[in-house]
C-alpha cells in the first residue's frame, strides 16, 4: 500500500474514537479498514477493528483519546498500513472563528483551542487526537471537518438569539451540528428536493430544514445540548429553569453541565437507561414509556416546525442509530404528520467517516 493515497478518517466523540482508512480514487474514496474505541476513559472500554471480512474485538480500557489513537495506529501498522496521504478529523465545533472545513495550521489550531468553551464535552478529545497524530506522524497534512460548517448558510432570523448585542458579540448564536452526517445524506439522493427535513436521531439528535441542499434552520443551538431531548441531554429548556436550578443546588457551572448533558434526556425521565432499545423492551414501565413518548412527541413537533420554515415538505429522511434502526419509534414519530400533505419518507445511513475522507480528499 506504499504507493496508494490513503486517507485516515478520525471521528472523535466525547467517549469514543471511530477510525477508518480510505483509498483515494477517481470517484468516491474506498474503505480499506475501520475500527472504533468505545467507552474511552472508563473501565469497561472496548476496541474493535475490521479489515476485509475479519473483525477483531478487544476488551480493556483506553485512558484517553490520545491512547486510543496510538492503539489504532499500532493495529494499522500490524496490517502493513504505515503511510498516509492525509488525515481528516471530525471537529464538533470551531467556535465563531472557524466556520469552514480547512487545512490544519498552527493558527487554526490556536482558534480551536480557544473554542473549547463552546464544546467542552467534545473539543478537548478532538484536540488530543490532533496532537497525537502530530506527534506520531509530524509531516502528515491534517484537515479539520466541522460539524457546524453545513449550517453556515442559515439566515440571520434562524441563527440569531434574542439577546443583547454585547452577548451575541461573544459568539453566542445558533451554530447547529451533525453537519457531516447531513453532508453525507445529500449524495445518497438521486435528486435533492427543494424542501428536505433530515432527522438525525442517535444518542445525540437534531432535526434540520434543508432548502435546495442548504441548511436554513436546525434544532441544536449554541451547543449540542439544545433541541429535542436525547439520550442523556435535556434538549431545550425554559431559561427560567436554569435560573431556578442555579439558585437551588446547582450554582456551579460544572454541576449544571453534568445535569443537562449526562443525567437528563431519556435517562433522566426513565430513571433507568438512555438506550432506546432497552427502553422499548420495558414500555410497561410507566417512566420508560413516558421517556419514549416524550422523545417521539418532541421529534414530531420539531419536524413540523422545520416543515413550516421550509413552507412545506417534499422528503423526510431518518438517519443515525435510532433513525435507521428503531422502526417502531419512526412510525410513532410519523403519526399525526399527515396534515403536512403528501411527502416521501426514507431511511438512509449517516456516513460521517466517508464524508471526512471526501473532505480531506478535496484539499489536494
Amino acid at each position: 500500500m506504499a504507493n496508494e493515497r490513503l486517507i485516515l478518517s478520525l471521528n472523535c466523540g466525547s467517549s469514543s474514537l471511530k477510525f477508518g482508512v480510505y483509498r483515494a480514487t477517481a470517484k468516491d474514496p474506498e474503505l480499506v479498514c475501520q475500527g472504533e474505541a468505545e467507552e474511552i476513559g472508563r473501565p469497561n472500554g472496548s476496541f474493535w477493528f475490521k479489515h476485509g471480512d475479519v473483525k477483531e474485538q478487544h476488551q480493556g480500557p483506553c485512558a484517553d483519546h490520545g491512547v486510543a489513537l496510538t492503539h489504532a495506529l499500532e493495529l494499522l501498522e500490524q496490517q502493513g498500513i504505515k503511510q498516509f496521504w492525509k488525515a481528516g478529523h471530525r471537529v464538533v465545533h470551531g467556535g465563531p472563528e472557524v466556520r469552514e472545513h480547512q487545512a490544519l495550521t498552527p493558527a487554526v489550531l490556536a482558534k480551536l483551542q480557544a473554542a473549547v468553551p463552546f464544546a467542552p464535552l467534545h473539543l478537548p478529545a478532538s484536540l488530543q487526537v490532533i496532537a497525537a497524530v502530530s506527534r506520531r506522524i509530524p509531516d502528515l497534512p491534517q484537515v479539520i471537518c466541522l460539524d457546524t460548517a453545513f449550517h453556515r448558510t442559515m439566515p440571520d432570523v434562524a441563527k440569531t438569539f434574542a439577546l443583547p448585542a454585547e452577548v451575541r458579540q461573544q459568539g453566542v448564536e445558533r451554530y447547529g451540528f451533525h453537519g457531516l452526517s447531513l453532508e453525507s445524506i445529500l449524495p445518497q439522493l438521486e435528486r435533492v428536493p427543494d424542501k428536505l427535513v433530515v432527522a438525525h436521531l442517535g444518542n445525540g439528535a437534531s432535526i434540520t430544514a434543508i432548502r435546495s441542499g442548504k441548511s436554513i434552520d436546525t434544532s441544536m443551538g449554541l451547543t449540542p445540548t439544545g433541541g429535542v431531548m436525547m439520550g442523556t441531554r435535556c434538549g431545550d429548556l425554559d431559561p427560567g429553569v436554569l435560573i431556578f436550578l442555579a439558585r437551588h443546588g446547582f450554582a456551579q457551572a460544572d454541576a449544571m453541565e453534568d445535569l443537562v448533558n449526562r443525567k437528563s434526556g431519556l435517562l433522566g425521565v426513565s430513571g433507568t437507561s438512555s438506550d432506546v432499545r432497552e427502553l422499548t423492551g420495558m414500555r410497561t414501565n410507566p417512566n420508560a414509556d413516558l421517556a419514549l413518548r416524550m422523545f417521539c412527541y418532541q421529534v414530531r413537533k420539531t419536524i413540523a416546525a422545520m416543515a413550516a420554515a421550509l413552507g412545506g415538505l417534499d422528503l423526510l429522511v431518518f438517519t443515525g442509530g435510532i433513525g435507521e434502526h428503531a422502526d417502531d419509534l419512526r412510525r410513532e414519530i410519523c403519526q399525526c404528520l399527515q396534515w403536512l400533505g403528501p411527502f416521501e419518507t426514507r431511511v438512509l445511513p449517516a456516513q460521517e467517516d466517508l464524508q471526512i475522507a471526501r473532505i480531506a480528499l478535496s484539499f489536494s
